[in-house]
């Protein structure tokens, strides 16, 4: 990215880092910094607050407004989740390719508050939800054709803006700073401020639609998310703004189209046979491509009719430079570990679900006038995560950067919270087996809806490891991608992670369904289920997969090991 390679200069001078341009502030300040972290994350809090005060506590929202049966409501839970975090990569292809990060970040907003109103609306109007009744009632009606249109009219578009938001806001703070070191405090910070952000909406706007009124709970997230899009769109005279590139994905494709036209021409040795010319300008270090994947260097290899006298490209199908044969060298070597994290998300995708369907059948009253709110069960994975965050950064890595003198890698933070995910599905596991032999003890699973005579603070333990888990792998992830990604690519780097995140909650939908399917273990009512063993299989899969990932961990080679070290 031409904003990462004229970063020095053009910051010098006051100039917004990617124009060709001068672009000087009036008051003749720099543009970028660590003042605009003050700038994306109050915008961050705001999203935030909107975004998870309407997604947290959706499942309830379901079947208590809208008469939707419990597994049916975590399944389309799976699929919004899902989708708010594939969502993210189309606003990076539009950040890298076309608008850049501050305009994809507005639109979105804009979505993200359009569809908060609506949601407000069909919490506010009674013709907009089915009429209420008792949950497990036979007499229960389901939403009409219109109502249902407008709920999910409201869930899509508030699904774009928290989808696209988070990792292209991500990315548009990494590129205010040039110091490897400095985007790496950044990012643990962001997540800092994304997950106290979550916790203060899982705290104060599940309780206000639970306690309340959801009108004024969804009514808070909208006027969360217009006061978040006004800081953003006021600090813009600050950010260093990124200039499109165009889009990668079409060079990388033209890598294999060219590699293939040449697959009988032999490889030479020598760097002045391989194509260095970027887009017919600038240029890079004139070296020779990596000896890995040795038939896509072809794709560089200068040959008759393949370059004008000027040195410029005559057949664009027919060569590409080195730099660009080495970008996607880079994205095939990442795609394992990247792969791995699959099934790292999996587990958590469904442990959220269902643990908010533990808490509706435990008891969740904490003295004698408060009751935990089902929603907010999973603030405790927030909480956790942002304490250890701010533990890692502070204390723990420096710590183990004095005892060992080297910084902890991303792949290292990736791995330990591999073993924390673990840990965390095994006592989810002994938990539910505890909480199931009490409701069998009683009789409860033969009464639909019981409240089985356990405090819901058991779920406490297993959403504390997993937010230990989250603050070792979420920022380790998008660390790794970050830096690891070509330079063209930062914005798609940010949201490889949500990917992941988003595959995994599809591909929780289908291991429910299929395991609704073959086994008893999900029944309408989990008092009569068999949850435990459906987390005790996620336990052997974890193993399974965390040795996949040592493999892959073990076999990669950094590709700037010199930012790593700076790291």
């Amino acid at each position: 990215m031409e904003s990462q390679q004229s970063a020095g200069s053009n910051m010098d001078n006051g100039y917004v880092s990617g124009d060709n341009e001068a672009q000087m502030l009036s008051s003749g300040a720099k543009r970028g910094g660590w003042i605009t972290f003050f700038f994306v994350s109050a915008t961050l809090t705001g999203l935030m607050i909107a975004g998870w005060g309407w997604l947290t506590n959706l499942i309830v929202y379901l079947i208590e407004e809208f008469n939707v049966e419990s597994i049916d409501a975590t399944q389309i839970a799976n699929v919004v989740n899902g989708s708010i975090n594939m969502i993210p990569i189309i606003g990076a292809v539009l950040a890298d390719s076309f608008l850049g990060s501050f305009h994809v970040v507005s639109i979105s907003s804009g979505f993200s508050l359009l569809g908060m109103v609506l949601l407000t609306l069909t919490a506010t109007l009674s013709s907009l939800r089915p009429q209420q009744c008792e949950t497990g009632s036979s007499f229960c009606h389901g939403p009409s054709k219109l109502q249902s249109a407008s709920l999910y009219a409201g869930i899509t578009m508030a699904s774009i803006g928290l989808g696209v938001v988070r990792f292209t806001l991500a990315t548009l703070g990494a590129n205010q700073f040039d110091n490897p070191k400095d985007q790496g405090i950044f990012f643990n910070w962001f997540f800092f401020t994304f997950y106290a952000a979550c916790v203060i909406s899982s705290l104060v706007i599940v309780y206000v639609q639970d306690s309340i009124s959801w009108g004024l709970g969804f009514g808070l997230c909208a006027a969360a998310n217009f006061i978040g899009l006004i800081i953003f769109l006021l600090g813009n005279r600050f950010y260093r703004h990124d200039k499109p590139q165009g889009s990668p994905f079409t060079s990388l494709a033209r890598v294999i189209v060219a590699a293939v036209q040449k697959r009988n021409i032999l490889l030479p040795s020598e760097s002045k046979d391989y194509y260095h010319e970027q887009d017919g300008t600038s240029k890079t270090v004139a070296t020779t491509p990596k000896r890995s994947f040795r038939f896509l260097n072809r794709a560089a290899l200068k040959t008759e009719g393949d370059i004008h006298s000027d040195g410029s490209i005559a057949k664009s199908r027919r060569i590409c430079t080195v730099q660009q044969v080495e970008d996607l060298k880079t994205l095939i070597r990442i795609f394992p570990v990247w792969a791995s994290t699959v099934f790292l998300a999996t587990p958590i995708a469904i442990q959220t679900n269902m643990t908010v369907l533990q808490a509706l059948a435990m008891d969740r009253h904490l003295g004698p006038n408060f009751k935990i709110p089902a929603g907010s069960i999973v603030v405790v994975v927030l909480i956790s995560t942002a304490i250890f965050i701010a533990l890692l950064d502070r204390f723990l890595f420096p710590t183990w950067q004095k005892l060992t003198g080297r910084s902890i890698t991303p792949l290292q933070r990736i791995g330990i919270g591999h073993v924390f995910n673990i840990m965390s599905m095994a006592i989810s596991a002994l938990v539910e087996s505890r909480r199931l032999k009490i409701a069998h003890d009683h009789h409860l699973q033969e009464q639909q809806g019981a409240i089985v005579p356990m405090l819901s603070l058991w779920l406490f333990p297993q959403l504390v490891i997993v937010g230990i888990g989250e603050a070792f792998h979420f920022p380790g992830n998008v660390s790794l991608y970050y830096q690891e990604f070509p330079v063209s690519m930062k914005s798609t780097a940010t949201a490889m992670i949500s990917i992941v995140v988003g595959i995994a909650f599809y591909v929780s939908t289908a291991l429910v369904d299929l395991i609704r399917n073959v086994t008893r273990w999900l029944p309408a009512d989990i008092n009569d289920g068999r949850l435990d063993n459906l987390y005790w299989t996620f336990v052997v899969l974890g193993l399974l997969n965390f040795g996949y990932y040592l493999v892959c961990a073990k076999l990669y080679k950094y590709q700037n090991p010199e930012e790593e070290v700076e790291r």
